[in-house]
Formats: structure tokens, C-alpha cells, sequence
């Protein structure tokens, strides 16, 4: 099943979503990666969801990659003897402690001492998404006196944000290192992190899953976007949750950290995701708004490797529905001659290494001649995000004697993932790659394609060869004879 765009589409399963026949229809209107929230549902939903993927996979007979997002650390507000709460009116103050007794009017317990240590007078706290803000006036290790500066209804358990200071809670929770625990030994591609500060919090979880998973850094938080570039370093691919970041930043400064953090992504040869409310009313309606469709578009022209649906398709009215168009609209903004003059203006890459002159040259080759296909051998993947940089004009098809490697780059722009054989010798790889390209509808016998791969073969990192191949298998032979 070949796609006729290069970005990525992520769906998230849910209620809505968690039979085989709507998993493998989202699979059909062009899901490449499936995300499994663990913030709703238990391990054994979970573990349903991962079963019925791998049947699609295996039905379909293509990779199929799937990305367990961890919930991360939840700032919650106690409970109110008024199981109604309480509104909260502007200039009135009011006071977070540590004191379990229900609240009032007045004060609340925020059971998270470790809020109230990494406090200063000034500092903002955010309730319910942002709705409620309060202007801390005096603190201690144990209170926090406020003034509400907007007003609202707080009640039991509403989430809480702390934009001005970087917290010391370690980013995985009890629950998480569970959680994480369990994604790996069932079998996951790519582990998402939420509420990434610094880079430490994704080193801990390396360490953790050692090596069954990539690690992916959700940007949801201030600190994060201070600290990109480290934690960027030490990531395998990234996420811009607009969600929290919306919350905990001014809303109008999201765009152009969005532009920001996709870029950075690229130039670092990592998979990024653009995600949350990208078509919202799409939940309850089965048509997008016009503005929904510009914000995937955008996200699309910014050269983001993939974009992602969350209620949409875990707990719509829609999911189907919310796929075809998200895969519409990228058909279209791809077929786009701005696309390609966006995308290209923006290929800003510092060449170092052996493998970036190749796969360089490779899009250089394909674009200034009849070349149909890019074909990449990669064991571990990394040649593919380096071709993927590129932004080529022609197909990448990743060939890879490793499914776990194969599934993995299904969140890379552009690439046709494909299992093959392991090769010894370079002639046996020519025209594996030559089979590749015809048989999924790349190539014809009288077709060339690039091909790059490195020697020896099935060592990570060792891309050095670069070759144009004709298609046609008895060229090859005559070329190369044993």
C-alpha cells in the first residue's frame, strides 16, 4: 500500500477506535502510526489495541508503527466540601496548602509540596487549562497566598499548571514507570514523554527502556522550550503538544515556537509530530472548519514528519472521517509548487560526515535526472532521517532486514518502509532495492533509481556507498557479473 504524500499521519485509538475494523479502515484512509494514550484505559485495553495493530499489520502485510504516550507527572488541586466548588472572583484571595481538609471560598489543599519548595512571590499558577490564574504574593514550604487575577470555577481535582519555574518532579511518575515498563515488554516502536523539562528527564527514560523503544520528547512546557536544543540532542524524535503549551505560554507565542521546534527537528535528521486540536470540532462534526484545515496545512508546509489526531479519532464521532481528511489535505498542500519552493528554501543542513555528502548527493542525483526512487539500506534507521532531511522530490523506500527498524521509521517523512532480506554482497542489494521499486509501484523495468547503502553490510553507521541503478535486473547482471 503505497501513499501519495510524504507527512506522516498519527491516530490515536480510544473508545471509538478499538475494533479491528476501525483500526484497520483508519490503517486504509492512511494512519502510518498508532498512538496508545496511557492516560485512559487500562493495561489490558491497551494490550487489546496492540494485538488487533499487529493482525492489520500483518494482514496488510506493511509496518506499522505504534507510539505509547506516557501520562506524566498530573498537578491536581484537592477536593471542596461544595462538590459543586467554588467561584472564584477577580482580586479575591485565595490560598494553596498542604492541608487535606476539603476547601472553600478561601483556600484549597494542592497536595505537591514540591510546587510549593520551587515557589517565589510573582510566580503564576494556572487551574482548569488556564482558565482560573493566580498571582502568588507570599509562600512558604508548605502555603502559597494568592490574588486571583481571572476569575472562575474551581472544583475537585482540576489540573494545575506552573509556567514561571522549572519544578524538580522527575517526569515520569510511579504510574509512568509502570506504564513504561509494560509499553516496552509488549512491544512498542516509539514511547512519548510528557511534561519534559530538561534533558535528564529523557536520559532516565532511556535508561529504562534500553533500547526496546525510541524515545520521543513531548514540548508542552516553558522549561522545554528554553532547553530545546539539549533536549533535542538526547531525543530520537519530538512532539510540539500545543495543547499545554498553549496553556502555560501566551497562545499567540505558539506558532512561532511551533516553526521553531519543527525546524530544529529537521535540521537534526529527528521525526517531528505536530499535535493537538488540529481538527477539534471534527469530534462531534464530520466536516473541519476552514481555519482547521489551514492550521494541518501549515503544519505541513513547516516540512513537520508527521501530524496527529487525538479525540478526533480516540473517542469522535468521526475517526474515519478525521484520517481521509487530514490525508487530503496533505495530497493536496504537497501537490502545492509553494510546497516544494517552502520545503526547499528551508534546507539549511551543516554537512559533517560521509553519510550527509551521500545522501546529499543522492537527492541531487535523483532531482537533476530521470530518477524515480531514492533507495536507503538502514539497520538502525538513521540514514533514512538523514535522506528524510532532504526532502527529496522522489520516493524514499527504506529497506531494512529488521522490523523493528522498519516500524520505527514509519514516523519518517517520505518513507515507503520495507522488509528485505540481509545482504552480504552489494549486487544482492541492487537488486533487492530494484524488486523494491517495481513491485511497489515506484519503477518500471526501463526506470533508474539511487541507491545508497553502506559496506560491510548490517553495521550500524557505516553509509558509504552511493549507486545509480537501471531497474531492469539483466542490466545489472551484465554490469556486474559474479
Amino acid at each position: 500500500m503505497r501513499r501519495l504524500r510524504n507527512v506522516k499521519i498519527v491516530a490515536t485509538l480510544g473508545p471509538a477506535s478499538s475494533d479491528y475494523q476501525t483500526i484497520r479502515a483508519l490503517f486504509e484512509a492512511g494512519a502510518d502510526v498508532f498512538r496508545l494514550n496511557m492516560s485512559h484505559g487500562t493495561h489490558d485495553d491497551i494490550r487489546a489495541r496492540h494485538v488487533i495493530i499487529r493482525q492489520v499489520e500483518a494482514d496488510t502485510g506493511r509496518p506499522i508503527a505504534i507510539l505509547a504516550d506516557l501520562q506524566g507527572p498530573k498537578l491536581r488541586v484537592g477536593t471542596f466540601a461544595n462538590p459543586a466548588g467554588e467561584d472564584l472572583v477577580d482580586g479575591a484571595a485565595f490560598r494553596m496548602d498542604l492541608d487535606p481538609t476539603p476547601g472553600d471560598i478561601h483556600r484549597v489543599q494542592l497536595p505537591h509540596p514540591e510546587i510549593f519548595a520551587a515557589l517565589e512571590p510573582g510566580a503564576s499558577l494556572l487551574v482548569n487549562d488556564g482558565k482560573i490564574r493566580l498571582l502568588v504574593d507570599s509562600c512558604g514550604p508548605d502555603f502559597a497566598n494568592c490574588t486571583v487575577t481571572v476569575g472562575g470555577t474551581i472544583s475537585n481535582r482540576k489540573g494545575v499548571n506552573v509556567p514561571d519555574v522549572v519544578l524538580p518532579v522527575a517526569a515520569l511518575s510511579a504510574k509512568d514507570l509502570k506504564d513504561l515498563e509494560f509499553a516496552c515488554e509488549l512491544g512498542v516502536d516509539w514511547l512519548a514523554l510528557s511534561f519534559v523539562q530538561r534533558p535528564q528527564d529523557v536520559l532516565q527514560a532511556r535508561e529504562l527502556a534500553r533500547g526496546r523503544a525510541l524515545i520521543l520528547s513531548k514540548i508542552e512546557k516553558p522549561a522545554a522550550v528554553k532547553a530545546y536544543d539539549a533536549i533535542l540532542e538526547v531525543s530520537d524524535g519530538i512532539m510540539v503538544a500545543r495543547g499545554d503549551l498553549g496553556v502555560e505560554l501566551p497562545v499567540h507565542s505558539v506558532p512561532p515556537i511551533q516553526k521553531r521546534l519543527v525546524r530544529g527537528a529537521r535540521a537534526a535528521a529527528k521525526p517531528v509530530i505536530v499535535a493537538t486540536q488540529m481538527l477539534e470540532s471534527m469530534i462531534e462534526s464530520p466536516m473541519p472548519t476552514r481555519a482547521e484545515v489551514s492550521d494541518v496545512a501549515t503544519a505541513i508546509y513547516e516540512g513537520a514528519d508527521a501530524i496527529m489526531l487525538s479525540a478526533e479519532s480516540a473517542a469522535g464521532k468521526f475517526p474515519i472521517e478525521a484520517v481521509t481528511t487530514m490525508n487530503n489535505v496533505a495530497i493536496s498542500v504537497e501537490s502545492d509548487p509553494t510546497y516544494r519552493q517552502i520545503i526547499e528554501a528551508s534546507r539549511n543542513v551543516a554537512r559533517s560526515t560521509v553519510a550527509d555528502g551521500i545522501v546529499a548527493a543522492a537527492r541531487e542525483i535523483a532531482e537533476a535526472t530521470d530518477i524515480k526512487a531514492i533507495a536507503v539500506f538502514s539497520q538502525s534507521g538513521t540514514t533514512v532521517n538523514l535522506v528524510a532531511r532532504e526532502r527529496p522530490r522522489v520516493p524514499i523506500i527504506a529497506l531494512t532486514p529488521l522490523m523493528e527498524t522498519a516500524r520505527r521509521m514509519c514516523l519518517t517523512w517520505g518513507a515507503h518502509c520495507v522488509i528485505t532480506e540481509e545482504q552480504e554482497r552489494f549486487k544482492g542489494a541492487v537488486i533487492s532495492a530494484v524488486r523494491a521499486a517495481r513491485q511497489h509501484g515506484f519503477a518500471t523495468e526501463t526506470d533508474q533509481i539511487v541507491l545508497t547503502a553502506g559496506v560491510p553490510f548490517n553495521v550500524v553507521g557505516s553509509t558509504n556507498i552511493l549507486r545509480v541503478a537501471p531497474c531492469d535486473e539483466r542490466l545489472i547482471y551484465r554490469a556486474d557479473p559474479e
